[in-house]
């Protein structure tokens, strides 16, 4: 085989590296074009304090929009060679309907942005002001739909669970290269503020139609019940059947087989007794206002924001709805057991936060809180020597506590997530309370309607129990503590509306009085 000569191999090396090193421009420009197709320009980093000085009202996100360029060595990201990218026009749209989203706020420079987007011919051309308005403008729509008050406002508000905290500097990267991704279920959001979005919107259209009239009440009916005939029963009729209750409305005065039919539907919903009668506080609560409702939801979208979706990700989980005076188990996202629960009255709120079950102890000790001891036993035991000898309790450790039994204020079981509230969740001797609708009679602690149940859902997994034995641990002699191999992550939420799997919204009662103040500060600016 004849060698090539020197001359030879040096043109064709040359020219195989030329057409390697082509391929490989081409390749990264190729790659720069579908990553983020926008204009190689960089300006200089002091502008952007420049720009902060000249729109003030968006200081608070000077911090971000100087990450974000340093992350871009300060290059333009909102212009590709046309103008404006696609995704400055989506953002736009989106702040324009912040209203869809819940949200009531003033829009910052909304005039100037106005001019930009309503005129796309006259800026085409990459400009400063422009480029940190829409970068602004992006940190302003991810605060308000994506995090909403500031964690210090909502603790202010008494929600101890863990808010999410997370940089939507990467995030943009991902819209740009694909906007669509800001009309799907936007990052680390609970799944129910897409539900309550659903309902804002339907419960806006009953609103444009009308909403509903209120139903007159007769002070001198009690209640109404199958078979009554009355105007107001035609009234509940109309109003059940706005809201999907019913299927129709028959306009008939006669409380007749089908407003039961809606009547119950109603009451599960609103988190009543299933009966069929109705009484003045089912006819209060269907008065309330569409417009009510809709602030309602709105409240309740806005503490959807506090919450990362991360928690649905949990094998297992505990969830309490103080509102609801419910808890549910969830295991692998799906719910296996819901409980009526009591909850902490007025005086003694129960505390919104969240914290990992450990322990389960069948037969426990009541150890007497000092604050229930000098305010309740103590004074008791002043006007009644034998106090504690009839209520089977016992001075320990300069302290006082209840012996394990069927009458122990804990029950025969609770369920312990250590925290510095010292909030558990116990069954009760006092079955009677879960009868009622309102259940906020507590100390703060959470009684549970089936604890055994509860025990039994909890240690599915652990071959060493079964439900005869957690009985025979329920109904033995002595305290016994048993250590949960895998901790359970156990929230406890405060919900005045919710949207369960079946795509129903729930209104509950607001029981401590919170919706009102978090309403104040969404809505009075």
């Amino acid at each position: 085989m004849r060698k090539l000569s020197s001359p030879i191999l040096i043109v064709v090396f040359t020219l195989l590296l030329t057409i390697v090193s082509c391929k490989k421009k081409d390749g990264n420009e190729a790659k720069k074009e579908t990553s983020l197709n926008t204009v190689e320009i960089a300006f200089d980093s002091t502008q952007i304090k420049t720009f902060f000085e000249k729109y003030p009202k968006l200081k608070n996100y000077q911090g971000d929009v100087e990450q974000l360029y340093r992350k871009h060595q300060f290059h333009y990201i909102w212009f590709d060679k046309d103008g404006l990218n696609e995704f400055a026009g989506l953002l736009y749209n989106k702040v324009n309907n912040l209203s869809q989203e819940g949200i009531e706020t003033v829009i910052p420079y909304k005039e100037k942005l106005d001019d930009i987007y309503d005129n796309p011919d006259d800026n085409q051309k990459a400009t400063i002001d422009t480029e940190l308005l829409s970068s602004a403008l992006y940190f302003f729509y991810a605060d308000n739909v994506y995090d909403g008050i500031s964690t210090q406002k909502s603790k202010d508000l008494g929600w101890f669970l863990p808010r999410k905290r997370q940089s939507y500097v990467n995030y943009l990267d991902s819209l740009l290269i694909n906007p669509s991704l800001i009309n799907k279920e936007e990052k680390g959001v609970l799944k129910q503020y897409y539900l309550l979005k659903d309902v804002l919107q339907e419960y806006r259209k009953i609103e444009k139609k009308g909403g509903w009239k209120t139903i007159a009440l007769d002070p001198n009916v009690k209640s109404y019940k199958p078979g009554d005939s009355a105007t107001a029963i035609a009234q509940i009729r109309t109003r059940l059947f706005i809201t999907d209750d019913i299927s129709r409305d028959s306009k008939s005065a006669v409380y007749d087989d089908e407003l039961a039919t809606g009547i119950l539907k109603f009451k599960k919903r609103s988190g009543n007794l299933l009966n069929k009668t109705i009484l003045p506080e089912h006819i209060n609560y269907m008065n309330v206002s569409v417009a009510d409702r809709i602030k309602t939801v709105m409240v309740n979208m806005e503490r959807c924001r506090w919450i990362s979706n991360d928690i649905t990700k949990s094998k297992e989980l505990i969830v309490v709805n103080i509102p609801a005076y419910e808890l549910t188990f969830f295991r692998d996202g799906k719910p296996e057991l819901r409980s009526k629960v009591v909850v902490g009255k007025a005086m003694h709120k129960t505390v919104i936060f969240s914290a990992p079950m450990k322990y389960i102890v069948f037969r426990p000790y009541w150890n007497v809180p000092t604050s229930i001891l000098k305010k309740e036993i103590l004074p008791a035991i002043e006007k009644n020597p034998n106090y504690l000898a009839e209520h089977d309790m016992e001075w320990k450790d300069s302290n006082v506590r209840q012996r394990p039994g069927p009458e122990n204020s804990l029950g025969l079981v609770k369920f312990l997530f250590p925290n510095s509230n010292a909030i558990y969740l116990h069954d009760t001797p006092s079955k009677s309370l879960f009868g009622k609708e309102d259940r906020a009679f507590s100390h703060g602690c959470i009684r549970v309607a089936k604890p055994k149940e509860l025990a039994a859902m909890i240690m599915k997994n652990d071959k060493k129990w079964n439900p005869e034995k957690i009985e025979t641990a329920m109904n033995g002699g002595e305290e016994y503590w048993y250590t949960l191999k895998n901790k359970i992550p156990v929230y406890i939420g405060y919900f005045t509306a919710w949207v369960d799997e079946e795509g129903v919204v729930h209104f509950y009662e607001d029981v401590y009085k919170r919706d009102e103040a978090l309403a104040t500060l969404l809505f009075d600016k």
